[in-house]
């Protein structure tokens, strides 16, 4: 009998495709289903976009190996990181593209890490982080995430031991699931720690441009020192709508750009020609549109947020992103068995916190992928099954 390697015992099925099993096997029952679950844009990516990579894929040429990235591609998002972020003088080399940032990420600890090396994860996170630095055989160690502090990492709580081992510390704001923000002196304090002790800061930059409230979506590389210890994952996945393309970029510090492209010669041929293309096209979209949508995210986030505090359930308002990281309500002690009691009972689904690791546990995330009138009905279907008042 082939059995898999034991490497593969430490993941198990996704959470995203056991809740989608779930979601099919209410619909056999003739439920109707709200998928909150998974952050899937519900926005078309640009009739542009969509031209410019039926144009490229009609062309046979580019059916080639690319083997590297377009110089225009790299020129286009110096450009627009320049433009959009005010960060100057990046160079070409200071550029790869990567098959979306789950796929950059989840290889980035097998170009940098050693065994005995450490990796400072967030908890809650995103799951890749783990995976990406167990492949590298780090060493795994997580900064807690906490409502008290705005789930922004404590610095002075992590052992000088752990921070004088550490390769790389991955950070994400707008965070992905908590939906908080982070300020600038975060990101300041941040460098001057990455240089006292010598490691890497890995920012990723998903949801730059789903931001609510005024807040400003920087890039971390805007800052003074910041190439010099990190480097960031740029995604066009939610700013543009091509989740399913998968484009997205690292950008910074050389040499680790250097080690994970010797990495990506060993397992890949190169984006795809009509994508570079379409991202190509993609980063010149005007700046209004940008905002427009994430107008429509904080009307999403209002319906919903403000509804279910309306029903008495007291979720806070998401400072960014396009998720609502909401605490579960009384008595219920347990994320899971809260999502599957919800799911039974509104056919509302959710994502339960521990998904995201053990301080994700009292908490749901809610994807703000659906319209404001059928997040409504969403809040009214919540309130009509008397979920909330079960045991008070």
């Amino acid at each position: 009998m082939i059995k898999p390697a034991d490497r593969l015992n430490h993941f198990q099925t996704g959470i995203f495709a056991a809740l989608d099993q779930k979601k099919d096997e209410l619909i056999k029952q003739g439920k109707t289903v709200y998928n909150l679950s998974v952050g899937t844009p519900d926005f078309p990516p640009s009739q542009d976009v969509r031209d410019t990579l039926i144009k490229a894929a009609s062309d046979p040429v580019n059916y080639r190996y690319s083997l590297g990235d377009l110089p225009e591609l790299l020129e286009a998002v110096r450009d627009y990181y320049q433009r959009r972020f005010g960060v100057q003088g990046l160079s070409l080399n200071e550029i790869m593209s990567v098959n979306g940032t789950q796929e950059g990420m989840g290889h980035l600890g097998m170009a940098l890490c050693n065994p005995g090396d450490v990796v400072l994860l967030p908890d809650p996170g995103y799951p890749v982080f783990y995976a990406g630095a167990y492949f590298g055989q780090a060493e795994i160690a997580c900064y807690p995430l906490r409502r008290e502090n705005g789930f922004l990492p404590v610095l002075e709580e992590i052992p000088e031991s752990v921070l004088r081992r550490t390769k790389y510390m991955v950070v994400s704001y707008p965070s992905n699931p908590v939906g908080a923000a982070a300020p600038v002196s975060m990101y300041e304090k941040l460098i001057a720690y990455a240089k006292k002790y010598d490691f890497l800061i890995v920012n990723d930059n998903a949801y730059s441009d789903i931001i609510f409230d005024g807040r400003q979506g920087i890039s971390f590389l805007s800052l003074p020192g910041a190439k010099d210890c990190g480097v960031e994952f740029f995604s066009l996945s939610k700013s543009f709508n091509v989740t399913g393309a998968r484009i997205s970029f690292l950008v910074g510090n050389k040499a680790v750009i250097d080690a994970l492209k010797l990495l990506r010669t060993q397992y890949d041929f190169g984006m795809f020609y009509p994508v570079q293309y379409a991202a190509i096209q993609a980063l010149q979209t005007p700046r209004d549109v940008i905002l427009k949508q994430c107008e429509v995210y904080q009307q999403r986030r209002d319906a919903l947020c403000g509804g279910l505090r309306r029903i008495g359930w007291p979720v806070p308002d998401s400072q960014g992103t396009m998720f609502v990281f909401a605490p579960i309500p009384e008595p219920y002690t347990s994320s899971t068995d809260f999502c599957k009691e919800l799911m039974e009972q509104t056919g509302v689904i959710g994502t339960p916190g521990t998904a995201f690791g053990e301080m994700g546990e009292g908490y749901i995330r809610f994807a703000l992928t659906k319209p404001v009138e059928e997040l409504e009905e969403i809040v009214a279907v919540i309130d009509r099954s008397g979920i909330l008042k079960q045991g008070r």
